[in-house]
Formats: C-alpha cells, sequence, structure tokens
C-alpha cells in the first residue's frame, strides 16, 4: 500500500486510521475452547496443579529464559503466583484442561497500550502435560481471538533471541519476524537479546483460519494432518505471491468480477465464485495475490483440506490475461499443495466452459465425475502430484 502524502508539504505519510480512540483494555474473562478452558489466575485454585509439573527438579528447563524461576519448593513457587494473580499488566491467565479442569500452564497478556492498540503475550509456562497437545495451540488461538476482538491493531511475541523453541513456536503460529534488539535488558543477571515479532489485525482473519483449519478435528484424529506452520505462513515458496488480507476485499472483488463476467453469457447462470462476496472468500478461504502496480492482476483461492487441496478459483484480470499469468497461478497451487504435504489438488468449472476443462486437461487434471446441480453442471477434475 502506497503512503498518503501530505497536501502542504508533500512528503509521504501513514494512511488513516479509522479506530484511533484507545481500546478497551483486556479483562480477567474465560475463553472456552475443545481442549483447553484460558480464565484468569486465581493462585490459590491454581497453585497446586501448576507445581506439580513447574515445581522442583527436571523443571529447570522450564524457568531457563522466563524472568523468574526456577523454583525448587512450592512456597517459593506460590508467592510467585500470588505476585502473577495480583499484576495488572501483565495479566495473568491460567491455562486448564478442559477435561479435567486441572491447570497445566500460564500465560499473560503485557505491555498493553491502550492509546495505540498495542498488547503484547507473555510469560508463557506450558508444564509437561500441556506441551505439544492440541491445547497448546489452542490456548494461543484463543488469547489472539480475544485481543483482536477488542480492537488491537498490532500482537506483540518477543523472546530470548537464544531461545530456538520460542522462536520457532512465533512462526508456526503465523506471527512475522520483525527483527533483533540487542543488548534490550538484563535478565538474571545476564545478558538478553530479544527478539521481536508481530502480528497484525488485517492479518488476523487469514491466520485464524489456519488455526482453525489446523484444530479441525478432521485435521486431528489419527495424528496431525495439515500442519499450522504451513497453514499461516504469508508465502508460497518459489513464487512472488503474497497472502491477501481483509483489506484486500475490494480489490478481490473487483478481479473476480472482471475476471469471470463474461463466463455469465456461457453458463445462463452466475459463475459460481461470484455467489460468494469478497470478504466471506476472505473468511473462508487461502487467498494469494499477484499484485501488479496498484491492483492485483490475479487471485488464486485455495480449500486446504487433510487429504487433498482445493483450488476454488484461479481469476486472471482480463488486462493481464494472455501472458502466462494463469499459467503461474495453477503451477503456485501445486507450490502450495506441496508445501502443505498434499499430493492431490482438486478443482471444478462449469461444463460449458469448455476452454477451462481443455487447459486444465493439458496441465494434466483429470475429469473425475460430472456433478448436477439444479441450475448447472460442474466438472470435477483432480491432479495427482509426483
Amino acid at each position: 500500500m502506497s503512503p498518503d502524502r501530505d497536501p502542504v508539504t508533500g512528503l509521504p505519510i501513514g494512511w488513516p486510521v479509522a479506530l484511533s480512540g484507545p481500546a478497551p483494555g483486556p479483562e480477567r474473562i474465560r475463553l472456552d475452547g475443545h481442549h483447553v478452558a484460558v480464565v484468569p489466575l486465581d493462585a490459590a485454585a491454581h497453585g497446586a496443579d501448576l507445581a506439580e509439573g513447574a515445581v522442583g527438579p527436571g523443571t529447570e528447563a522450564l524457568w531457563q529464559y522466563m524472568p523468574a524461576g526456577p523454583f525448587p519448593d512450592r512456597e517459593s513457587f506460590q508467592t510467585y503466583l500470588d505476585n502473577c494473580a495480583a499484576s495488572a499488566d501483565p495479566l495473568f491467565y491460567a491455562i486448564l484442561d478442559a477435561r479435567t479442569a486441572k491447570a497445566i500452564g500460564h500465560a499473560a497478556l503485557m505491555r498493553i497500550d491502550r492509546a495505540n492498540r498495542v498488547i503484547e503475550v507473555g510469560h508463557i509456562l506450558y508444564t509437561p502435560a500441556l506441551q505439544r497437545t492440541p491445547g497448546a495451540t489452542e490456548a494461543m488461538r484463543l488469547l489472539a481471538g480475544y485481543v483482536f476482538d477488542l480492537g488491537y491493531r498490532r500482537y506483540e511475541w518477543k523472546c530470548n533471541a537464544l531461545n530456538a523453541p520460542s522462536r520457532n513456536a512465533a512462526q508456526r503460529l503465523g506471527f512475522s519476524y520483525e527483527g533483533l534488539f540487542r543488548q534490550a535488558v538484563i535478565v538474571k543477571g545476564r545478558n538478553r537479546d530479544t527478539t521481536w515479532f508481530s502480528m497484525l489485525d488485517g492479518e488476523w482473519p487469514q491466520i485464524r483460519q489456519g488455526f482453525d483449519r489446523w484444530l479441525d478435528p478432521a485435521n486431528l484424529d489419527g495424528g496431525q494432518g495439515l500442519r499450522l506452520g504451513a497453514l499461516t505462513t504469508a508465502m508460497i515458496p518459489g513464487t512472488p505471491l503474497r497472502r491477501a488480507t481483509k483489506a484486500d476485499a475490494a480489490a478481490l472483488a473487483a478481479l473476480q468480477e472482471a475476471a469471470y463476467a463474461p463466463n455469465r453469457a456461457l453458463l445462463g447462470v452466475e459463475p459460481v465464485p461470484l455467489l460468494t462476496p469478497a470478504a466471506e472468500v476472505l473468511a473462508r478461504y487461502e487467498v494469494w495475490l499477484s499484485d501488479h502496480g496498484e491492483a492485483p492482476a490475479g487471485a488464486l483461492v485455495l480449500d486446504p483440506h487433510p487429504d487433498h487441496l482445493t483450488i476454488w478459483s484461479v481469476a486472471v484480470d482480463p488486462a493481464h490475461q494472455g501472458g502466462g499469468l494463469g499459467n503461474a497461478l495453477l503451477a503456485a497451487a501445486e507450490a502450495r499443495a506441496r508445501d502443505l504435504d498434499l499430493s492431490e489438488l482438486r478443482l471444478y468449472t462449469g461444463d460449458k466452459l469448455v476452454r477451462n476443462i481443455d487447459w486444465y486437461a493439458r496441465r494434466g487434471y483429470a475429469t473425475e465425475r460430472v456433478e448436477d446441480l439444479a441450475d448447472r453442471r460442474l466438472v470435477h477434475m483432480r491432479k495427482t502430484l509426483a
């Protein structure tokens, strides 16, 4: 997005912010998920459960990069929890197992900057009972959703630059790396270089979609299917495409209309991609854009499933057709499938769009079946990657 320019000086300036007043502060509320619940930390109620996995010999690694701990005994740990529960910033939440209601971790919303609508997640403690479980991921999805629902524009993750698991977790969860703050703070008498990551409100709808696809029981049953890090990524390796955000809704609508409107006369009905508003497309599917100047020249809309990738739409602006962009978008869909560890691609098109069917067939897609609907017939095609 190009910056605006001041009408007097002509210098570039940032775009206007629609909601420029302070955001509401986070509250001590309960957030319920399928695997875990995130609740206000209660030192008395949650202390014994948390101590089981966070106190004593063998727990030192949990506290290596934390500002507090490790704790050799329950008494010192309880004092720590008392202080956490009394704090308003950081605002601590306990993470409970949804089946047993047992506390298995904690996290905090902190550095709460209501005026600029910026907030950070930190003080993340996952006991062994929570580590590497769907609940560990769901807890972060619940907190991020709560923050963006409150109207925050920026959600931050910071960690010790030496903490490789935390850096990897941030990127898996959809945060973008922003840089290294050298000699940022002193923790436990030692230097800490701090790595910064962030997630923006415009990016959240697509990242949320990745969380929800990963947490879908169909994806988790029988072991993890689609990888979360692949679902939340903002790039397709080897391609220049970028992941669309909610700010692209109007441009996507205009592109889809221009690309598919000519098919109305052939089909005798509204083309399928034009039946769904652009905002809903962005909410339901992965949308990847090929930019050309100020407007996208092409859009690739994908629907990942645990066992295949559906190509929902390939749209090229008429002004850019004939230059190979459609082929590039279809190749990008195959690259995306490989990035998701999928070998099967599926798509459908109208039976009257003979040129489309032939185009897909020349690129290795075979007709699997023809579906009769009330107002049209859809040709379903499939390709298996080598």
